[in-house]
């Protein structure tokens, strides 16, 4: 098929116009998001971080590829104490930043973010990190050592923690035992006391029946003696009648 010249070039000038103004667009979008950091810049100046950090994500919305945009918008997180979501910027920086001086100072933040939220190992990491890129930089070797200190002293602790939890389940284990021991001397007396309660018990009613026994057999001897006297007090009595005066 044969094309007509004048479509042919029609064509081209269209896609020369759609490469222009793509790349005006992308002119205008890095020239907006250099504004917005430059305002951020501003904002961050006047201790206004959460103003800042607004500026610095329109930025990024404007242009997501700007390593300066997300390395401000974690140093504007870092001041408001978002200390977690400040190292998540700084860990994009460094996978987006070529430039080693600026990669090295994000990893600087990065250590400096994890261990204000306690995550030194995290910490440590991003120091040695930061450098191996830059060996000579006194502050990250000074924030290395700290945080190398700070994890010992807390192992350290923990160790200590965990010893006195030890010592403390063995004197508790003690008292339980002491306590099962008494508990158990307690019931055996309480037992022996009951048996002994229980004798006598027994032998109080062994008693009982003894002297009851004994009482009958009393008395009944008693109502024979009665009964004998009583006889013999009869017969004399009648023995007396049958004397006759004359």
């Amino acid at each position: 098929m044969i094309r007509n010249f004048s479509y042919i070039m029609a064509v081209k000038r269209i896609i020369s116009l759609i490469f222009i103004l793509e790349l005006i667009s992308c002119t205008l979008n890095a020239q907006s998001d250099k504004r917005y950091v430059r305002q951020g810049n501003r904002e961050y100046e006047k201790n206004k971080f959460s103003e800042s950090e607004i500026l610095y994500r329109k930025a990024t919305d404007k242009n997501k590829n700007s390593p300066d945009a997300v390395f401000n918008t974690g140093d504007a997180l870092y001041k408001q104490k978002k200390y977690e979501d400040a190292g998540k910027q700084f860990v994009e920086n460094v996978k987006m930043n070529d430039d080693r001086n600026k990669k090295s100072a994000a990893m600087f933040n990065l250590g400096n973010s994890m261990l204000k939220a306690n995550k030194l190992a995290e910490s440590i990491d991003a120091y040695k990190g930061s450098l191996k890129i830059n060996p000579e930089n006194r502050e990250t070797k000074y924030n290395l050592a700290y945080a190398q200190d700070l994890l010992k002293k807390q192992q350290e602790q923990k160790q200590q923690q965990n010893k006195d939890k030890q010592n403390q389940n063995k004197d508790q284990n003690k008292k339980d035992q002491k306590k099962d021991k008494n508990d158990q001397n307690k019931e055996q007396q309480k037992n022996d006391k009951q048996d002994q309660d229980k004798q006598q018990q027994k032998d109080q009613q062994g008693m009982s029946k003894d002297d009851a026994q004994r009482l009958l057999n009393a008395l009944a001897n008693e109502e024979k003696n009665v009964q004998e006297k009583v006889k013999l007090a009869k017969a004399a009595k009648e023995k007396v009648r049958s004397v006759k005066n004359w």
